[in-house]
C-alpha cells in the first residue's frame, strides 16, 4: 500500500500539526473550541472520484515501521452476543470491512464473546494472516513478575483467533503496567507478537500514557478521542507524535452519543469540501484529519453503519482549519456540551446484551 495516498504528510506535517495544536491542549480538555489555533495546513487530498477507485488512507508509524490503513475495526461491546445467539449480522460487519480494505482489528479477551466472533469470521473468510490484529492482555498474575495468567490469556487469543503470532498487544487500561510490559517486551523478542502498547479510554490516563510514550516504553498507544473529547491534544498526542509511536483511537463516535446529539439533523454545507455525506464520516474524518493519528477504531453491530463508517477511509480529509470549523459548528448543537452525560449507546441498550451486560447486571444484583 502507499503510505501517504490522502496527501497528508507522515512525518514533517505530523509534529508541526501536533505541536500547533498543543498550544490549544487546556482548552482541548475542557471541551474549548479550538479556533484561532495555527497549524501547517495539510497538503490537498486526492480529487474525489468512485469510492472503490479512490486509495484507501494509509498511516505509518514510524517507530514500528509499519503502515495502517487509517481506518479499523472495533468490537467491544458490539460483538459481544451471549452464546446461541444470532450473529450473522456482525459476519456481515466484518465482510463489510474486509471488503473496504480495511486492514486493522482490534479485539480481547474482555470483551465476551467478541473474540470468538471475530476469530471465527476472519478465519472463515481466509483473511485472518492477512490482517493486522491488536489484542489485549489483563493480568495480575499470582505473584510479582508471574506470567502465567498472562500466558494462558495470551495462548486462548491464540487459538480463538486462528493465529500463531498477534501483530500487537496491549496492556489494556494500564492494569499491572509495570509487570505486564516487561512481559509484552520478552514476548516480541521471542517473536510471539510484534508490537508492545497500552491502552486506556478515560482521560485521567492520559498523562501515565504519555510518559510511557515519553520514555520509549511503548511501540503503540491506545486513546480516546473524539471530536468532543480532543483531551488527548494536551499532551499524548504530541508525545507519540515526537516518538513515533503509532495511535490507535477508541471511541471516535463517543458510542453513539455523538448521532444522539445530533439526531436527524442535516450535515452542514461546509461537509462536502471534505467528502462527507454521513455524521459518521464527519465525525471519523475528525480525527482522521489529526496526523499523529495512526488507526481510528470503529465498532457497530449494524451492516448499514458499517458502510457509512469504512466510507470515511477515501477520499479527502479535513485540514486543521476545517477541523476547528467542525467544532464550532458541533458547539452550536444543543447537547453537544453535555455529551458525556448521556449512556453508552444511547437508545441501544437492550442491543448490546451479552455476556458482559448480563455479568454486570448478576454482580449489581448479588452487591444490591
Amino acid at each position: 500500500m502507499s503510505p501517504n495516498p490522502s496527501g497528508l504528510g507522515q512525518a514533517t506535517d505530523r509534529r508541526t500539526f501536533i505541536a500547533a495544536a498543543g498550544a490549544a491542549g487546556a482548552a482541548a480538555a475542557s471541551g474549548a473550541s479550538l479556533a484561532g489555533v495555527q497549524v501547517a495546513q495539510a497538503q490537498p487530498a486526492p480529487s474525489a472520484g468512485p469510492a472503490d477507485l479512490r486509495p484507501v488512507i494509509t498511516r505509518k508509524a514510524g517507530k514500528a515501521d509499519v503502515t495502517l490503513t487509517a481506518l479499523g475495526l472495533g468490537t467491544f461491546l458490539t460483538f459481544d452476543l451471549l452464546p446461541g445467539a444470532d450473529r450473522r449480522h456482525l459476519r456481515d460487519v466484518t465482510r463489510t470491512y474486509v471488503d473496504a480494505n480495511v486492514g486493522v482489528v482490534d479485539t480481547s479477551p474482555l470483551y465476551g464473546t467478541g473474540e470468538v466472533s471475530t476469530g471465527a469470521f476472519l478465519s472463515a473468510m481466509g483473511v485472518s494472516d492477512k490482517l493486522f490484529i491488536s489484542n489485549k492482555i489483563w493480568s495480575t498474575g499470582d505473584f510479582l513478575a508471574d506470567e502465567s495468567h498472562a500466558l494462558r490469556s495470551f495462548e486462548q487469543s491464540l487459538l480463538r483467533l486462528w493465529r500463531s503470532k498477534i501483530d500487537l498487544m496491549f496492556c489494556h487500561s494500564l492494569v499491572n503496567v509495570d509487570v505486564a510490559l516487561p512481559i509484552l517486551r520478552a514476548w516480541k523478542k521471542e517473536g510471539r507478537l510484534g508490537h508492545v502498547g497500552a491502552s486506556h479510554h478515560e482521560n485521567p490516563y492520559h498523562p501515565i500514557l504519555a510518559a510511557l510514550v515519553e520514555r520509549d516504553q511503548l511501540d503503540f498507544v491506545q486513546v480516546n478521542y473524539s471530536i468532543f473529547n480532543r483531551g488527548a491534544e494536551e499532551r499524548l498526542l504530541r508525545a507519540a507524535a515526537d516518538k513515533g509511536v503509532g495511535v490507535f483511537v477508541n471511541m471516535p463516535l463517543e458510542k453513539g452519543r455523538l448521532h444522539k446529539v445530533v439526531g436527524t439533523r442535516p450535515l452542514p454545507d461546509f461537509a462536502k469540501e471534505f467528502g462527507a455525506t454521513t455524521w459518521a464520516e464527519f465525525f471519523i474524518k475528525w480525527v482522521m484529519g489529526n496526523p499523529a493519528v495512526t488507526t481510528v477504531l470503529t465498532a457497530t453491530s449494524n451492516p448499514a453503519h458499517a458502510a457509512e463508517n469504512v466510507a470515511a477511509l477515501r477520499g479527502p480529509l479535513p485540514d486543521q482549519a476545517m477541523r476547528q470549523r467542525m467544532v464550532r459548528h458541533m458547539e452550536t448543537i444543543p447537547g453537544f456540551d453535555t455529551l458525556a452525560s448521556l449512556p453508552w449507546y444511547p437508545d441501544k441498550q437492550a442491543q448490546y446484551q451479552g455476556v458482559i451486560r448480563r455479568e454486570q447486571a448478576r454482580l449489581r444484583q448479588r452487591s444490591a
